[in-house]
């Protein structure tokens, strides 16, 4: 299967960045900043291609970990004191996290550590008390790039702030950043350069040193980068710990027993470990609350799938999958959304979506209830059917599909 993977990666880092926004208010584009400021620094130590290109997916995915931390770390920590742990960056649990994350995504050359080590400090000081020869350079540039982007984001890239970044890495030159770092960052970035952060002008100039091409991957691959990013969705909240997994499972067995050949299966897979990446941008608050949702609360909810749309149009040739993804609540009545289709707009693997992210919403138990049974389910299928809402074959061949299933 072909995949535009720094496209899906770069996509990936948009919802991250909505993530990172609700803790420590970091702007939207914080990983392609991050990755830009990188592969310059990478460029002068005349990093090869292929390590440039794995640099920038280092530094797209650096806080990949976040939700996964969040989730677990909540449950002996108030919120409180967890954004503030985040904020001082003394925890290293993210990293750990987000290191063993990195296992899933095809790589061309080494990483290891590259997510582990990147909030170490030259003289030792950092989570895991590693010097700067102890840490590969890859995570010591991340480090800097990344703090960078955040002093300069607090004052938009402006002139003043321009003055802070300098100061700030000269101040701490060989105590939180290497001096061979600092020397890097100087010698690819002038003040001009650093004011074209602040209107997005960097990112045509990031995917110039690391082009967008497709790649061919085997399956176990795919299934490994699916399986990723659903993780990284699904640890968004506690009452969806393996919704998209389950989605993506289903879809792809679904799929298989409708007679679709192997890359059509392999693409319902992927769309549904990502139909609800959109949701990454919607707080918590609403995801989370037990109770029914009030008006506005549920015209918030709802833009999630317009989120997974707009998320998911970024990445090259990827249009059928983002549609049988962004189009779980559309209703063959024209009642549902986000975009409101109809039937004569809704091709069958966008259908069999919808029914499957019901079936899984149904079977698969939460913290305010227990999963319905198989046959239940089918029941509400069917009355969801006969309203006009779902596609009534589709519902009776899940009935079938799955009755002596464990998936």
């Amino acid at each position: 299967m072909e995949i535009d993977i720094i496209g899906l990666i770069s996509a990936c880092s948009y919802a991250l960045d909505c993530i990172e926004a609700e803790l420590v208010n970091i702007k939207n584009k914080h990983g392609k900043r991050v990755a830009y400021i990188s592969v310059r620094m990478g460029q002068y130590f005349d990093l090869p291609e292929d390590a440039l290109q794995d640099l920038a997916i280092c530094a797209l995915l650096h806080d990949n970990a976040l939700t996964q931390y969040i989730s677990e770390e909540l449950q002996e920590h108030s919120a409180a004191d967890l954004t503030a742990d985040l904020v001082a960056n003394t925890t290293n649990l993210h990293c750990i996290y987000g290191e063993q994350n990195l296992a899933k995504i095809p790589f061309k050359t080494d990483v290891t550590n590259a997510i582990l080590y990147h909030h170490e400090h030259a003289d030792g000081t950092g989570p895991f008390h590693k010097k700067w020869n102890e840490v590969p350079l890859s995570a010591r540039i991340i480090h800097l790039a990344d703090v960078v982007d955040i002093i300069g984001h607090s004052g938009a890239f402006e002139t003043q702030r321009w003055d802070a970044v300098k100061q700030y890495l000269i101040r701490h030159t060989d105590k939180i950043f290497d001096a061979a770092c600092v020397d890097a960052f100087f010698h690819a970035f002038s003040e001009n350069e650093f004011a074209d952060f602040k209107d997005d002008a960097f990112e045509d100039k990031l995917w110039e040193i690391v082009p967008r091409e497709k790649q061919t991957f085997d399956w176990e691959t795919c299934k490994n980068i699916a399986n990723f990013f659903a993780q990284i969705v699904d640890y968004k909240s506690s009452f969806t710990s393996r919704h998209s997994i389950g989605v993506a499972e289903k879809a792809a067995a679904f799929a298989a027993y409708n007679g679709y050949d192997p890359t059509q299966v392999q693409k319902m897979y992927l769309a549904g470990a990502l139909h609800d990446i959109g949701k990454m941008a919607i707080d918590n608050d609403i995801l989370e609350k037990p109770d029914k949702l009030t008006d506005e609360e549920f015209s918030k909810m709802k833009n999630h799938a317009g989120y997974t749309y707009l998320i998911l149009s970024n990445i090259n040739d990827f249009e059928d999958i983002r549609d049988w993804a962004a189009f779980h609540h559309e209703k063959l009545n024209g009642k549902g959304y986000p975009f409101g289709k109809t039937a004569a707009e809704l091709n069958e693997p966008e259908r069999i979506m919808a029914c499957i992210d019901i079936y899984q919403a149904l079977t698969e138990s939460r913290p305010y209830k227990q999963g319905f049974s198989h046959e239940k389910t089918c029941d509400i299928l069917d009355d969801m059917a006969d309203k006009g809402f779902i596609d009534a074959g589709i519902a009776q061949k899940i009935r079938v599909c799955f009755q002596n299933t464990t998936i």
